[in-house]
């Protein structure tokens, strides 16, 4: 496993309209046995989706999914701030099936409107313009359009 060098000056921020209180959003993003619900939600054949929880500053949050046993991708994220149901600051270290691993410092937030509550993710330390770009244009969205299909169908 090798590690990419984080540049923290390269970051995203991105941002979804979600149909539900920023009690649910929030619970929906960080209680286990909801996420292993979301993260697979849109998928055509069911994978592999494992998923601990000990939401705690200093606790940690360990994802592992993939589509079967020899392709996983992990995440573990170490929480360094909870504030139910407004923000979330973690320290968030993923790899990918070929060992390729880094580590992003990410903030979420959950604010309430007219709507339902506004899901903002900002995340720094990405190695390169293009691992942002992807994490941007294809990672985050497909989040958000699973936590979305999960908080409508609920």
């Amino acid at each position: 496993m090798s590690d990419i060098t984080a540049d923290e000056t390269i970051g995203l921020k991105v941002q979804r309209q979600l149909p539900a209180t920023p009690e649910e959003v929030f619970d929906a993003y960080t209680d286990a046995e909801k996420q292993k619900i979301w993260f697979s939600i849109l998928d055509e054949e069911p994978g592999v989706v494992e998923i601990e929880v000990d939401l705690r500053v200093g606790g940690v949050q360990t994802a592992v999914w993939g589509p079967d046993r020899d392709t996983l991708f992990r995440e573990v994220q170490t929480f360094l701030e909870i504030d139910r149901p407004h923000r979330l600051v973690t320290e968030s270290t993923g790899s990918d099936p070929g060992g390729e691993s880094m580590t992003t410092h990410v903030v979420v937030t959950f604010e309430a409107n007219d709507a339902g509550t506004l899901m903002t993710v900002e995340q720094t330390g990405f190695p390169t313009p293009e691992v942002r770009d992807f994490f941007q244009n294809e990672v985050m969205i497909g989040a958000f359009d699973r936590i979305e299909a999960y908080l409508t169908r609920r």
